[in-house]
């Protein structure tokens, strides 16, 4: 289990990542503290192995990160901030253009619709099943192969990053379309809006370790 940080030693952590080396008193100066105040502070996250002290150097850190800022950072994340351009077919493009168009696009799960709305979803797997062994591909529509509605997990564009990672691994899913509710005519329609990956999301916490 992680150290739990309090907000001043967060606060702390946030300082050094700034202005690394920093010595203890320029830390106390920027949080308006005395030295014997952050004291206590300063050797919790030195012995958690967070922060590393340097003799007549200062503070830095050591690259390793509390759990509850992972916690913080997946929870403050909003869907809209890291949606990717979707790749959407027609309900009546044949399943061998949607092959083709996989493999041009370089993704696992292309989104299907009818008349501008979400119909369906289908995945790398459901296409090659369906392509073992049969050659008229061309005359198959995605129809056919497609996950339909109501079956379908979404997003929208509010929900976090938590809430994504929560879905992919409740319904197993490797990509999520993010959808907006549109009222027509007394009936819920959704629209295509973008794609939340699995590849997307650990891209997102890549760029979170490296920084």
């Amino acid at each position: 289990m992680g150290i739990k940080l309090s907000d001043r030693q967060m606060q702390i952590v946030e300082i050094v990542k700034s202005q690394q080396p920093i010595t203890s008193e320029q830390v106390a100066e920027r949080l308006n503290l005395t030295r014997a105040a952050l004291r206590s502070d300063l050797s919790i996250l030195t012995m958690a192995g967070i922060l590393e002290a340097r003799p007549k150097v200062g503070y830095s850190l050591t690259g390793r990160i509390p759990t509850n800022m992972i916690a913080d950072f997946i929870n403050n994340i909003l869907v809209k901030d890291i949606k990717t351009r979707p790749v959407v077919v027609n309900v009546d493009t044949s399943v061998y253009d949607c092959i083709v168009s996989l493999f041009l696009e370089d993704v696992g799960t292309i989104f299907v619709q009818s008349g501008g709305y979400l119909a369906g979803v289908a995945s790398r797997k459901d296409l090659l099943k369906h392509a073992i062994g049969k050659t008229d591909l061309d005359r198959i529509p995605i129809s056919v192969v497609m996950t339909r509605m109501p079956n379908i997990v979404t997003l929208q564009d509010e929900e976090t990053l938590a809430m994504a990672i929560a879905k992919m691994v409740e319904h197993e899913v490797d990509c999520i379309p993010v959808v907006t509710r549109e009222d027509t005519g007394g009936r819920e329609k959704l629209k295509i809006t973008g794609r939340v990956s699995k590849t997307g999301i650990i891209t997102v916490i890549h760029d979170m370790l490296k920084e």
